[in-house]
């Protein structure tokens, strides 16, 4: 069984070989590279679809499948971390029998090398700005982890490879990481941001943790990094920390700045990197390969009509 039509309804990053094999699996198929702005623009796109393809950055809410009743699986090109921050409405769609499929452990990669080249950079000045008075490296630094899944357990990997002292903050302890060779130690999320020198977000979209208590139990001559999809803090809160703490910087790609760009673009002291640090040629491929077997599942599995 094959769908009758598919839509990518905007830029899902799969790559040609993959579309090409859409072609195999839908007898019309619409891909879109761009990001709709208005949810009748989202609405037009898909249409009389039974398969509708999107990334993390398009809402997909009710009023669409409302309007779209034809869709019988999303195929989401992204992690879907959990329904609630989920920019589509996962409940909804479970709810009317539309199998709704997410994209995991893609991108972690880039990412980690992003976050061990960006300070890297900073704390030797490598490039133009330094922490420090002195140059410094990772070895013998307090690194603080909140959130220690796929990406932040790797990103702890390499800190304690690089000879940091690694804490990390989660919902739930992980055992395994705690392990003795792991070395790795939990701490309550206020002991955290006060021990760790620097700090790294890695948390589901929609998940703010730092308002202004938490910064002010940073304190000065920190380094914030953040890994996860927008914001992970309250803007005016992270803003007036850097204003006030002039020795402090804030790291992001352009998936931990989000919406936050307009608010944070001017500030000296957030050092922000306009790419994708998920995205590589490895990272698309695993993404294209991971959507297509989730598509095939659907098919697989699905009654036929």
């Amino acid at each position: 069984m094959n769908f009758k039509k598919i839509v990518a309804v905007d830029e899902t990053l799969l790559n040609e070989a993959a579309l090409k094999q859409l072609k195999t699996i839908g007898k019309e198929v619409v891909v879109y590279h761009d990001f709709p702005t208005e949810e009748e623009e989202v609405i037009r796109r898909i249409g009389n679809a039974d398969c509708l393809l999107v990334s993390f950055r398009t809402p997909i809410r009710r009023s669409v499948l409302d309007a779209c009743p034809n869709i019988r699986y999303i195929g989401m090109c992204c992690t879907l971390y959990n329904p609630e921050s989920s920019n589509v409405d996962v409940i909804e769609a479970r709810k009317r029998g539309i199998m709704v499929l997410g994209v995991k452990d893609y991108g972690d990669e880039g990412v980690v090398e992003y976050v061990v080249s960006e300070l890297v950079r900073l704390l030797h000045g490598f490039g133009n700005v330094r922490w420090l008075e002195e140059s410094t490296e990772l070895t013998g630094r307090k690194v603080g982890i909140i959130g220690l899944g796929k990406t932040g357990g790797m990103i702890a990997e390499a800190m304690r490879f690089f000879g940091a002292e690694v804490l990390y903050y989660s919902r739930t302890r992980k055992a395994e990481a705690e392990a003795k060779a792991k070395g790795i130690a939990y701490r309550p999320l206020a002991d955290l941001l006060k021990e760790a020198e620097i700090v790294c977000t890695c948390l589901p979209r929609n998940n703010y943790l730092l308002g202004d208590p938490e910064f002010a139990l940073m304190g000065d001559r920190k380094i914030l990094v953040n890994t996860s999809v927008g914001p992970t803090f309250e803007i005016d809160a992270l803003k007036k920390w850097l204003g006030t703490c002039k020795h402090s910087y804030y790291l992001c790609d352009a998936t931990g700045m989000g919406v936050a760009r307009d608010a944070l673009k001017d500030i000296p002291n957030v050092l922000y990197t306009p790419y994708i640090s998920g995205k590589s040629i490895q990272s698309v491929e695993r993404l294209s390969q991971k959507a297509l077997a989730n598509i095939r599942t659907f098919l697989s599995e699905a009654p036929q009509v």
